[in-house]
């Protein structure tokens, strides 16, 4: 008897109910390029078309064999994986590599320094940290230069040579006026000394203001879903952290808007001494940890940031000193035909990260890259990931990025040219089946095809799928078992099919996806529950 059959399921059962009843509860025992196999009830090996790709992981697919080698071989060397706190040779390899092709995608000419962590969303939260680092020590720089202004202030009291002007207690909150400063200048300046600092300590002790794009997704650890839009995965932890301001993409005078209102509330006072006149001047305090953005969102349905909008955003986050913290953790690594998804619309961020395709479907790899102009040397000593910077998985990195960078970038051009072919399949499917299909949208081999609301559907099933926000699921279960294509809808657009298959995509594969879409597509039409439940 199959030992496995009859053991307790102690795994995540909840979720393995959920899989079994949407028929996906499969268990894969083989991988290799763009194919999933699992065994049948006559144990023979059923291939499966995989266009989840490890949620856009497997930019050069499953089991790549001169990555598969590399990592054999990379272990047969008896490096040791584990060497904490000690120099990290293909660590700093690979960081010099990105920094070339950020260079070159984006123009930047100072250097990127990297931080490293073993997920994606672990390095979110790196970076978030490393921002606010830099934010607190730029908060404390100001907050030592105006207490030496003050104390210049009151040297100048003492000695006899200072006045305070009239207009300066109505800059400051009451109770300072003239009438209750009465008294020596001492004593006119210490009142409103007072004022100033009650103000200041109030700026300081707001929390750090954080940005991100409505229909964003960050992660789901306990800093990054503050970041991550859908209240769902955010709402029940909403205590545990800063909470972020959602600002939509696509609308300027929001975000315009928001800067400004979150600006006007962190401004802090200084006391300024001009020619023996004390006098108080408002100050620009550093209350901006970040701005996150994906260029493309993934989860919320692979919804493209267009140039205008990036444009925008750059301009407002420049102007503001708001640090723009770029995810490219499911665009990075060419899945779009360029290293840096943001880079085609323009984007230069202050902070990159990547992951997911940085391991290559075999190692757990993220990294921070930080700007020098944020870098703080510092943080380095207040920070550190038992699993980051490992020999194994930054000699595996080094070796993707080496394979993505070969023949002047062949890969790219590649993905572009695959990632067309995938879209003029989904755009056909679009085109024949318009009461089903209601837009196709993506990049390169980011694909997503959004279905209509089917909530009205005659089809008990259908419709009840639809209206509990599980239709994407049930459609995948479906295309699984009569199509052998496998698929899964984006977490916060569940009407949306993400397709994010390797660069190694062929027409067979493709053409069996659109088939697949096709049949799907006609049963929704139809509304043909038998065909759908059978």
């Amino acid at each position: 008897m199959d030992s496995a059959a009859t053991e307790p399921q102690l795994t995540e059962p909840y979720l393995t109910t959920v899989l079994s009843n949407s028929g996906l509860g499969v268990e894969y025992v083989r991988g290799e390029g763009n194919t999933l196999f699992h065994v049948g009830a006559d144990g023979k090996e059923i291939p499966v078309t995989d266009y989840c790709g490890g949620y856009a992981s497997l930019i050069l697919g499953h089991n790549n064999a001169e990555l598969t080698a590399h990592a054999k071989a990379v272990l047969d060397s008896g490096i040791p994986v584990y060497a904490q706190f000690s120099r990290h040779s293909a660590a700093n390899r690979l960081a010099v590599k990105l920094n070339e092709i950020v260079a070159r995608e984006t123009g930047a000419t100072e250097p990127y320094f990297a931080h490293f962590a073993s997920t994606g969303a672990e390095a979110i939260e790196t970076a978030v940290k490393q921002a606010e680092f830099d934010r607190v020590l730029k908060a404390s720089a100001l907050m030592s230069e105006i207490e030496a202004h003050v104390e210049q202030a009151r040297r100048a009291a003492r000695e006899g040579h200072l006045t305070v002007a009239d207009s300066a207690y109505g800059k400051v909150p009451a109770p300072a006026s003239p009438a209750t400063a009465a008294g020596s200048p001492q004593e006119a300046l210490e009142h409103l000394v007072a004022a100033v600092t009650r103000h200041n300590g109030e700026v300081a002790d707001r929390p750090p203001a954080l940005l991100a794009l409505e229909g964003s997704f960050h992660g789901k650890l306990m800093g990054s879903v503050q970041l991550t839009h859908n209240s769902g995965f955010r709402s029940a932890f909403g205590r545990l952290g800063a909470q972020a301001h959602f600002v939509p993409p696509n609308q300027p005078d929001v975000l315009t808007k928001t800067v400004e209102g979150i600006r006007a509330q962190g401004r802090v006072l200084d006391v300024v001494v001009t020619d023996g006149v004390a006098d108080v001047v408002e100050r620009d305090y550093p209350v901006f940890c970040a701005f996150l953005l994906e260029p493309i969102q993934g989860e919320g349905g692979i919804r493209v940031l267009d140039r205008e909008a990036a444009e925008h955003i750059q301009r407002v986050s420049a102007e503001a000193d708001c640090p723009l913290l770029i995810d490219e953790i499911q665009t990075g690594l060419g899945r779009t035909g360029a290293f840096l998804a943001s880079s085609l619309v323009g984007l230069r961020g202050d902070y990159y990260v990547l992951s997911k395709s940085l391991g290559g479907g075999i190692a757990k790899s993220s990294v921070v890259l930080v700007h020098q102009k944020r870098y703080r040397g510092e943080f380095e000593l207040v920070h550190s990931s038992t699993f980051a910077k490992d020999g194994f998985s930054t000699a595996v990195a080094l070796k993707v990025v080496e394979l993505l960078e070969a023949d002047d970038g062949a890969a790219y051009r590649q993905v572009e040219e695959r990632g067309e072919m995938l879209r003029a399949a989904l755009d056909r499917v679009r085109a024949d089946y318009p009461e089903v299909v209601k837009d196709t949208r993506g990049k390169g081999l980011l694909q997503g095809l959004e279905f209509h609301d089917q909530s009205g559907s005659a089809a008990p099933t259908i419709s009840s799928a639809a209206q509990g926000g599980i239709l994407g699921y049930v459609a995948a279960g479906y295309l699984l078992g009569a199509h052998r294509v496998r698929v899964l809808p984006t977490a916060s657009a569940p009407n949306t099919l993400r397709f994010a298959p390797s660069l190694h995509l062929t027409q067979e594969e493709t053409d069996q996806l659109e088939a697949a879409l096709r049949d799907l597509c006609s049963l929704f039409r139809d509304e043909d529950e038998r065909r759908l439940t059978g």
